[in-house]
C-alpha cells in the first residue's frame, strides 16, 4: 500500500530540504517522490542531503503544476499551519496517517506540502479533500518542511502496520472507487460551465460558488460512478445527448 502513496513538494526554496525529504520516506519505506516548480532541482545539495535516499531522488517526478502532480489520485490530503476561512476537513497527523493507508489500498493517494515559508495556498487548498495538521509548542510553531515529511510519513508507516492486521480488499466494480483528482476537476469545469450556461450566477459570486462545491464534494468523496451520473445530468441540462452508463 505505501506503494500507492505519493509526497509532493511544492516550489520548495532550498534544495536541501528537497534531499532530507527523500532521506525522510526512505526512513519509512515511502519512495514516490513529486515536486512541483522546484526552484534547483537536479542539484548537489538536495543528493548530499538525501544520503542512502539517491534512488528517490533520481526516481522523482518533476511536474509544471500541481494538477499535474495530483493525476490518478483518489485522495489528496494537504498539510496547512493554520485555518482558512472556508474549513476543509482537518486532521492530525495520526488519523490522515490512517486515513491515507486506508485509501490507498484503492489506489493512488497524494499528502502534499507548500512552500518554506508560506505554505499551500488556497486555490492549492482546492484541490485537496482534506487537510492534515501537526500540532506544536505554541512558543515555537515553525517547523521545516523535511521535519514535516518525517512526521507525517511515521504516521503512515505506523498505520500501514496495523494494517496488515486488519481485513479489508477493494471494490469488486473499479467504478465504486473514489474519483480521482483529475476527474473531480473535470466535473467542477462541466459545473462551471453549466452554470454559466444556465445564467445560474446572476450576482453571485462564481468563485465563492465554486469553493463551496469543492468543499461539499471533497467532503462526500463521491465514486466514479457517481461523478458520471453528475456530468450526465449536467449534459442533459445542457441539452446533449448522453450516452447511457453501466
Amino acid at each position: 500500500m505505501l506503494d500507492n502513496i505519493r509526497i509532493v513538494l511544492v516550489k520548495t526554496f532550498h534544495p536541501g530540504n528537497i534531499g532530507a525529504a527523500a532521506r525522510a520516506m526512505k526512513n519509512m519505506g515511502l519512495t514516490r517522490l513529486y515536486l512541483v516548480q522546484p526552484k534547483d532541482f537536479p542539484s548537489f545539495e538536495a543528493s548530499q542531503r538525501a544520503a542512502s535516499a539517491s534512488d528517490v531522488l533520481s526516481n522523482a517526478v518533476v511536474t509544471s503544476s500541481l494538477v499535474e502532480a495530483l493525476e490518478g489520485c483518489s485522495l489528496v490530503v494537504g498539510t496547512s499551519a493554520r485555518l482558512r476561512t472556508v474549513q476543509w476537513p482537518q486532521v492530525d497527523a495520526r488519523a490522515g496517517g490512517e486515513l491515507m493507508v486506508n485509501e490507498s489500498r484503492e489506489g493512488d493517494v497524494a499528502l502534499v506540502f507548500g512552500r518554506e515559508r508560506t505554505g499551500l495556498h488556497n486555490d492549492e487548498l482546492e484541490l485537496c479533500q482534506y487537510l492534515v495538521h501537526i500540532p506544536t509548542h505554541e512558543e515555537y510553531t515553525s517547523l521545516n518542511v523535511a521535519q514535516a515529511v518525517q512526521l507525517l510519513c511515521y504516521e503512515i508507516l505506523m498505520a500501514e502496520g496495523a494494517e496488515k492486521f486488519q481485513s479489508g480488499g477493494s471494490s469488486k466494480d473499479p467504478k465504486d472507487r473514489a474519483a480521482t483528482a483529475d476527474q473531480m476537476e473535470g466535473m467542477y469545469s462541466h459545473f462551471y460551465d453549466t452554470m454559466v450556461q444556465m445564467n445560474f450566477f446572476g450576482d453571485r459570486n462564481p468563485e465563492h460558488v465554486m469553493r463551496r462545491l469543492r468543499c461539499l464534494f471533497g467532503r462526500a468523496r463521491p465514486s466514479i460512478r457517481e461523478v458520471q451520473i453528475l456530468r450526465g445530468i449536467m449534459s442533459t441540462a445542457q441539452g446533449k445527448k448522453v450516452p447511457p452508463q453501466s
